[in-house]
């Protein structure tokens, strides 16, 4: 049985730090009504080159936050995150988890050449999470991964025009270019922060395949399924907590968003 309630609870989101921005801007377009809590790590990002206990335990930390307040469903706005902690988190959590994964099916349905590249951060790109994606789906077709590390770091410091991030660019989507591909996924969360960026460098020709939609609809299924789905006819409210001062998170939440915020501390 439902409480009365339940479905006026928050929907938590977290990430290592700005990059499940881009998957709660998606979330308030589908979902409008619902309330929102994102919490950024920002003192520990990126995540891209930790280890995956160590990714855990600050995924735990964070869903247990969550939790504390009383959330109905967390999203893990982060790839690496979800490569890394979703099977675990899932164990631990009764509470519905919906987690991101790099668009590799979806890049392959549209792929013309056969030949798709996908961006991830080195602990994605090297996961079993997306080998089995691309067990699972390439078959003929060819996948191509290139580890892009680095980039966050220089997307959380707010340098997205900047020369060292076009140079980065330039440097990890040559290959891909050379390759032959025609669609890339931007595997992870932080991506879709410099879409513009990327496909000036590739053109427009290339698709640019991003998750956070997909992410928003497994979001609102889930909670529909479990009744969870907030009827009010307002837009729903949004905390933001991060664990390390950001201005660049609250830069950014207003960029997407359009509405100001204040980041509140967690340890």
């Amino acid at each position: 049985m439902v409480k009365v309630n339940e479905a006026e609870r928050a929907i938590g989101l977290f990430d290592s730090g700005v990059g499940g921005l881009t998957v709660l801007d998606c979330v308030q377009q589908i979902l409008p009504a619902e309330n929102l809590i994102y919490v950024a790590d920002t003192a520990h990002a990126p995540y891209g080159d930790k280890s995956v206990d160590y990714i855990c335990e600050r995924s735990q930390h964070m869903c247990d936050l969550l939790i504390d307040r009383e959330v109905k469903a967390i999203v893990i706005a982060c790839n690496t995150a979800t490569a890394a902690a979703a099977s675990v988190l899932r164990e631990q959590y009764e509470l519905p988890i919906i987690a991101m994964e790099p668009g590799v099916k979806p890049a392959l349905a549209i792929s013309k050449s056969g030949v798709i590249g996908v961006l991830a951060t080195a602990e994605t790109a090297h996961s079993k999470q997306l080998d089995d994606l691309v067990s699972r789906y390439a078959g003929e077709k060819q996948v191509l991964i290139q580890a892009c590390p680095g980039l966050v770091e220089l997307i959380e410091a707010g340098e997205t025009d900047g020369n060292k991030t076009q140079k980065l660019l330039q440097r990890y989507l040559q290959p891909l270019l050379d390759a032959g591909v025609d669609t890339l996924v931007l595997g992870c969360s932080h991506y879709p922060l410099i879409h513009q960026q990327i496909q000036s460098l590739v053109g427009e020709k290339i698709e640019l395949v991003e998750t956070g939609a997909p992410v928003a609809r497994e979001l609102q299924r889930r909670l529909s399924k479990n009744n969870l789905l907030n009827s009010a006819s307002d837009s729903g409210k949004v905390q933001v907590f991060s664990s390390a001062p950001s201005t660049q998170l609250e830069l950014i939440f207003e960029q997407i968003t359009g509405a100001k915020v204040l980041a509140e501390r967690f340890e």
